[in-house]
């Protein structure tokens, strides 16, 4: 007997998205670098994109990447989240690339890297607006790439990249990356020299790859949830890639209390578990599932996608999920399954966390 809750997990499936969103970024002088973070390196998925072609693996947890550097494999490894200065000596150990903005760390690395007899790349950030990480004045990123190409002799100055979305939720356009490849050349000017790299994004660029009007000039993306869970491409940015399955990762979880109960609570009402108040509203008697799986596990409930479409995700807590199955046309009782497909947060917490059971389909 199957014990749950469990993940599915599709390695056929993953190779073809891989294959696909490689060959459509080629297609447009982009060699895309496969970011593993979000299903937290699972080997299955990794080994499918290296068979698809991709020959950087990059991740912000430098765990990722020691893991990688330890299979052996002929890939250069990318850490994505600006490095604290106490994890230096690790970062110059196990990534061959990083991104930076800020000088000290750059001195770091410098004199790290010279321990170590090695020459790191380091790729600076450029904030174009969404204001996380990267410097905002292009001057001041024009200075910084003048000291890493002239004082710092263990520091390879790669290219230059940005990130947008990811907090203020800024749309990469033909625009604002623009201002990359401007930036970019500018460097180039200065020192002499064309850049490796210039980065232009993740995942929410790619309707720019697919759909038209990536500037020329950009050659790198930095994807990761297109290729485990790209139903966010259609979801968020209305991007419809032909023959890419969200079906990588399959949430499988049991049916713990089966039956009817009315929609509506009742007492008076405050708080939930989580601190949040919510609306009800009551459409009577319904015949709902309580799943032995929470936010403890999937983080938001309401990331989690029912593949039976006469089913709804009302609530949870930190160990319930509580759906309702009225609608639908399957026959379901107690310790039956319901299953899930994801999205990016819900395959966050999944894959990252060990009381879910991971097997390989195919």
């Amino acid at each position: 007997m199957s014990k749950y809750p469990l993940l599915e997990i599709d390695t056929e499936a993953a190779y073809e998205n891989a294959r696909i969103l490689r060959e459509r970024c080629l297609a447009k002088g982009v060699e895309p670098t496969a970011v593993i973070k979000g299903y937290n390196a699972h080997s299955g998925i990794v080994e499918a994109q290296l068979k698809a072609g991709y020959q950087r693996l990059a991740s912000s947890r430098l765990p990722h990447l020691q893991w990688v550097k330890e299979q052996g494999w002929d890939v250069r490894t990318m850490a994505l989240r600006i490095p604290m200065l106490s994890e230096i000596s690790e970062l110059v150990t196990v990534a061959d690339y990083s991104l930076e903005s800020e000088a000290a760390a750059l001195r770091a690395i410098d004199a790290e890297a010279a321990r170590q007899g090695k020459v790191h790349k380091a790729i600076l950030m450029r904030d174009l607006g969404d204001l996380r990480e990267g410097l905002i004045d292009p001057e001041r990123l024009y200075a910084l790439a003048e000291v890493v190409e002239k004082e710092l002799p263990h520091v390879e100055l790669a290219g230059v990249g940005t990130n947008l979305t990811c907090y203020g939720s800024v749309i990469p356009t033909a625009e604002n990356l623009s201002e990359l490849v401007a930036d970019a050349r500018e460097i180039e000017r200065r020192i002499g020299r064309r850049l490796e790299i210039v980065s232009g994004g993740s995942t929410s660029s790619l309707p720019l790859v697919i759909k038209g009007g990536l500037p020329e000039g950009v050659n790198d993306l930095r994807i990761g949830e297109a290729l485990a869970v790209p139903c966010d491409l259609l979801d968020y940015w209305g991007c419809d890639v032909p023959g890419l399955s969200n079906r990588v990762l399959l949430l499988k979880a049991e049916i713990v209390e089966y039956g009817e109960k009315p929609t509506m609570p009742r007492g008076d009402r405050g708080a939930n578990g989580f601190g949040s108040y919510r609306a009800y509203e009551d459409r009577g008697i319904r015949r709902r599932a309580l799943l032995a799986i929470g936010v403890f596990d999937v983080g938001d409930y309401e990331k989690l996608l029912p593949c039976d479409p006469g089913v709804q995700v009302l609530g949870g807590s930190s160990d319930h999920l509580i759906v309702d199955l009225h609608d639908s046309s399957r026959e379901y009782a107690l310790g039956g399954v319901v299953e899930f497909e994801l999205c990016y947060k819900s395959m966050l917490f999944t894959t990252g966390n060990p009381l879910i059971r991971k097997t390989v389909v195919r």
